[in-house]
């Protein structure tokens, strides 16, 4: 069953200025996307922090990929 990302990350501008963060934590999804990118490992990060669960990591990437699903790259000129 695929993750709905939306049932684990909110937008609220009263916690850290409105960046998108994990339901009911302070951590922001670009923090998990960085430390994924370091090569910290799920079972690492949900160590570190344990309110994150297995789920809201995924529904970190889901949203990540749902954000620029749609961006429109515009090349250089050459």
């Amino acid at each position: 069953m695929m993750v709905d990302w939306k049932l684990h990350i909110e937008s609220d501008p009263d916690k850290l200025f409105g960046k998108p963060t994990v339901i009911n934590t302070r951590l922001s999804v670009d923090l998990i996307l960085e430390k994924l990118a370091a090569g910290d490992t799920i079972e690492d990060m949900m160590e570190a922090y344990p309110k994150l669960t297995n789920d809201d990591i995924v529904a970190c990437l889901l949203f990540a990929a749902e954000s620029i699903k749609n961006e429109v790259i515009i090349p250089k000129a050459s």
